[in-house]
């Protein structure tokens, strides 16, 4: 990995026939920081990240991730972990015999993924369902199995898409207690989730995409003093101010 920034994108467009589903996104994120990406549904945020994971292919601009320019797909794949909203799992395997699977991808020796695998699995609390078939889990442990996978490597960059989704209250707090630890560990972090308070609490800068282009950046406090309505400001006013629709006349 290079010394730059873990994530640089310039002007990264993605077209989708005469649909703009991100336009002219810059950013410059360091390493070691939890970003947090916010929009509204269809601002663009999963196109961005799939981009960023080298399953899209811009249609104009640059990123890189890592050091690595995106549209190369064999570089930056070993540096990263992607989590989407559905988790890529096989049904008929076990949760073990998915994370062996996925250990053996990333060229894991086997003790160590073996270490590595039950740590994981006692932090998510699945160690006792660890030999069930994943076609027997429920969301939330569909969930937790899909963050481990994407962090068992230990990249430099996660990219982590609603990873608290459905997942009951004691499990989205090991959540965020284990992605502060991964930034703990200079560990990137790119986060896109709908709930607020937990960018809130993990994140260090904050982007706000808008109709495909990022609207607001900052640190959370600073969009925080940014927002005007109301005597309580939070992240939530700064989020619903930057991307409220301009009204229309009659």
């Amino acid at each position: 990995m290079s010394d730059g920034p873990a994530i640089r994108t310039d002007a990264l467009t993605k077209r989708y026939d005469d649909t703009l589903a991100v336009d002219d996104l810059s950013l410059s994120i360091p390493a070691g920081t939890v970003y947090g990406f916010l929009g509204p549904n269809g601002a663009g945020k999963t196109t961005t990240m799939r981009m960023l994971a080298t399953l899209v292919r811009p249609t104009d601009g640059t990123a890189e991730v890592a050091g690595h320019d995106v549209r190369n797909r064999d570089r930056v794949t070993p540096h990263i972990g992607y989590l989407p909203e559905e988790p890529p799992l096989y049904d008929e395997l076990t949760g073990r015999e998915q994370l062996e699977y996925v250990a053996g991808l990333r060229d894991l020796p086997e003790d160590e993924a073996a270490e590595r695998i039950d740590s994981l699995l006692a932090r998510f609390d699945l160690d006792d369902d660890a030999d069930k078939r994943i076609g027997e889990y429920s969301k939330g442990m569909r969930q937790k199995t899909g963050v481990i996978q994407a962090v068992l490597h230990r990249p430099a960059v996660a990219f982590l898409d609603e990873p608290t989704s459905g997942l009951d209250p004691r499990a989205a707090r090991t959540m965020r207690e284990t992605i502060a630890e991964l930034a703990d560990r200079e560990m990137t972090v790119f986060l896109s989730t709908h709930i607020l308070p937990v960018v809130d609490e993990l994140a260090d800068r904050v982007g706000v995409l808008h109709d495909g282009r990022l609207v607001a950046e900052g640190a959370p406090e600073e969009l925080k003093r940014q927002a005007e309505s109301g005597e309580r400001r939070s992240l939530e006013d700064a989020f619903l101010e930057v991307t409220e629709e301009p009204a229309t006349a009659d």
